[in-house]
């Protein structure tokens, strides 16, 4: 009976999978024609470029897991997290959920290593509170570069001011509620309880969908492994770097793009476009953030002087050409975890 249900289980997020998938390709369906349109106008060689920017961005990812899991003493193989890394990149982007499907699936993955839900999750929490503190970084070089460009206006620097200081509220909020096991517990068991209630109005059966208790225990595991990695600040320094880093791969990727196009635009413009439409891709319910994205770049792009007549089919081409990479390759190691799954 465990394995039929098992089967079962595996048919239907198979199905899910593509459907998801099949949802995204036609929610980008314009895109990819506009980007197969144009693929004839630009240069070749410099997309090239796409290949080892790329390569840098997962080897950078790869290694920032490491580094986090090693402050909390756990060595984690290369290949294994290398490959983590991918069927995130594909979860994340497949699944409209804002992030949250990769907090789940990071969590079930992790436990062929040994590793329990709290620590997986806080190793996620760190991964996104790292990212966001390289891109504080990042929008300081952005501003310094558009300001010896002579193009930082009042509202791109209106605009960085408020993501950065938006990125340092959230980054304390959630220190502050992880720092404290009674803060923890109460903010969500208060959470799990709503979400049951909610869950009830669909299952009148099943008052408490989610166990409380489970759920109590995964968090004081979290909080516990916190005041470990508090305790250890000063070894997150090499995870920041690679953080940094993977962040630079993906500006120097979209660079790649212009570069394509025959463009020399200030790099300011194109990292303060970015931070600002990532940010949005990580908070948006839409299948790889499809739209806010593209419109975000456009947006940001045109008040730091780049036309949208440019800056619309760079960001679009940077965009397609950036998942036909990335979700392939997570696609095959996500349907291979999927399938040895028991």
């Amino acid at each position: 009976m465990g394995k039929i249900r098992t089967k079962r289980w595996k048919m239907v997020l198979t199905i899910v999978t593509f459907v998801a998938l099949a949802g995204l390709v036609y929610a980008l369906r314009r895109q990819i024609f506009d980007t197969v349109t144009n693929l004839g106008k630009v240069n070749t060689w410099a997309l090239l470029l796409i290949l080892p920017a790329q390569a840098l961005n997962y080897h950078s990812l790869t290694k920032m897991y490491q580094g986090i899991f090693g402050v909390l003493g756990q060595k984690m193989d290369y290949r294994f997290m290398l490959r983590t890394a991918s069927e995130l990149n594909f979860v994340n982007s497949v699944f409209p959920s804002g992030g949250v499907s990769g907090f789940s699936y990071f969590g079930v993955r992790l436990r062929s290593q040994g590793i329990n839900a709290g620590q997986a999750t806080l190793v996620q929490i760190m991964r996104f509170g790292l990212v966001f503190i390289s891109f504080q970084l990042l929008l300081f070089v952005g501003l310094m570069a558009l300001a010896v460009g002579g193009q930082a206006s009042n509202l791109v620097i209106l605009i960085a001011g408020s993501l950065g200081t938006l990125l340092a509220v959230m980054t304390l909020v959630v220190a502050y509620v992880i720092g404290s096991k009674q803060r923890i517990n109460a903010f969500f068991t208060f959470l799990t309880r709503a979400l049951n209630r909610l869950i009830h109005v669909v299952r009148p059966k099943n008052p408490e969908t989610i166990n409380i208790a489970r759920v109590q225990s995964m968090f004081n595991d979290l909080h516990e492994n916190y005041a470990l990695l508090k305790s250890k600040y000063r070894q997150l320094r090499g995870a920041l770097l690679f953080a940094l880093l993977a962040n630079v791969a993906e500006i120097l990727t979209i660079y790649a793009v212009y570069l394509a196009f025959g463009e020399l635009v200030n790099p300011g413009a194109v990292i303060i476009a970015y931070a600002i439409a990532n940010f949005a891709g990580l908070i948006s319910v839409l299948p790889g953030g499809v739209g806010i994205y593209e419109a975000l770049m456009t947006a940001v792009l045109a008040t730091a002087g780049v036309p949208p007549g440019l800056s619309l089919p760079v960001t679009v081409m940077y965009r397609i050409l950036n998942m036909s990479l990335q979700l392939p390759i997570g696609w095959y190691f996500y349907h291979k975890t999927v399938g040895k799954e028991d």
